[in-house]
């Protein structure tokens, strides 16, 4: 997964300019950006990959807040394996912090 972006690799963008407590009252969940990447990753899926990376950014934080998380693969199935592994980590963070 160091080789070169070239011409095959797709790129996907998703930017929530609302509160997550918007998506929650308008959509039921406050996971609808990463519904929406994932359903945006799955359209690409077969543009000669062999791997896929997620990465998430929280703008405006304080100095010393953890700002970035990303989950790469390149395993058989990288897109499931690393929802699985981002939704793993919500949810651990959801029983932990209700």
């Amino acid at each position: 997964m160091s080789d070169h972006i070239n011409h095959e690799c797709g790129i996907a963008l998703i930017r929530l300019k609302k509160p997550l407590q918007f998506y929650n009252d308008k959509y039921g969940t406050p996971l609808y950006g990463i519904k929406k990447m994932y359903l945006m990753m799955e359209k690409q899926h077969n543009r000669g990959q062999d791997g896929a990376g997620f990465a998430s950014i929280k703008l405006d934080c304080s100095p010393g807040e953890r700002f970035m998380h990303r989950e790469r693969s390149a395993n058989q199935n990288p897109i499931k394996e690393i929802f699985e592994l981002s939704n793993n980590r919500i949810q651990s963070e959801i029983t932990n912090n209700p």
